[in-house]
C-alpha cells in the first residue's frame, strides 16, 4: 500500500509538471512570447507595449530583433496551418497557399501589422488581443429588438 501512494504521488508531481511545461510551450509561441524572448522583456511588458498602440513586431524591431521576430513567427503559423490540417479545418492546399502569402508578406513586412494576411486568408492567427476583444465582446444590442 505504501508503494501505491507513492506511485500515485509520483504520478501526480509529474502531472503537474508536465501540464506546466506545456502551459509555458504554448505561451513561449504567441507574438508576446516570442517578442519577449527576443527582446529579453516579460510577457507582461510586451503586452503592455501592445496595449499602448505597438505591434509586437515593432517592439521586436527597436531592440534589433525583427528579422528573428519574423522567422519565429512563420514557424508558429506553420504549426498553427499544421494543426489546422490536422483537424480538417483547412486542406493542405489552403494552408499551403496561406503559408505561401505570409512568406511573401514577410519580405516588405515593415512591423505595423497592416497586411492582414490571416483575415484575408479566412485565417485570424489570435487576432483581438484574447481575452474577449474579439467580434463578440458583448457590446451589441441583443438579438430580439422592440419594434
Amino acid at each position: 500500500m505504501k508503494n501505491f501512494k507513492k506511485l500515485i504521488a509520483a504520478a501526480t508531481i509529474v502531472g503537474v509538471l508536465g501540464v506546466t511545461g506545456a502551459a509555458y510551450a504554448v505561451g513561449a509561441m504567441t507574438p508576446a512570447g516570442i517578442a519577449a524572448g527576443l527582446t529579453g522583456q516579460t510577457v507582461e511588458q510586451v503586452t503592455a507595449e501592445r496595449a499602448a498602440g505597438k505591434t509586437y513586431g515593432n517592439i521586436a524591431s527597436e531592440a534589433g530583433k525583427l528579422d528573428e521576430f519574423k522567422a519565429q513567427i512563420l514557424e508558429q503559423k506553420k504549426i498553427i496551418l499544421d494543426q489546422r490540417v490536422k483537424d480538417g479545418n483547412l486542406t493542405q492546399a489552403q494552408a499551403d497557399q496561406i503559408y505561401a502569402s505570409i512568406k511573401t508578406n514577410q519580405i516588405s513586412c515593415d512591423a505595423t501589422g497592416r497586411a492582414g494576411i490571416g483575415s484575408r486568408n479566412g485565417v485570424g492567427f489570435g487576432q483581438g488581443m484574447g481575452k474577449g476583444a474579439g467580434q463578440h465582446n458583448g457590446g451589441g444590442f441583443g438579438t430580439r429588438m422592440n419594434r
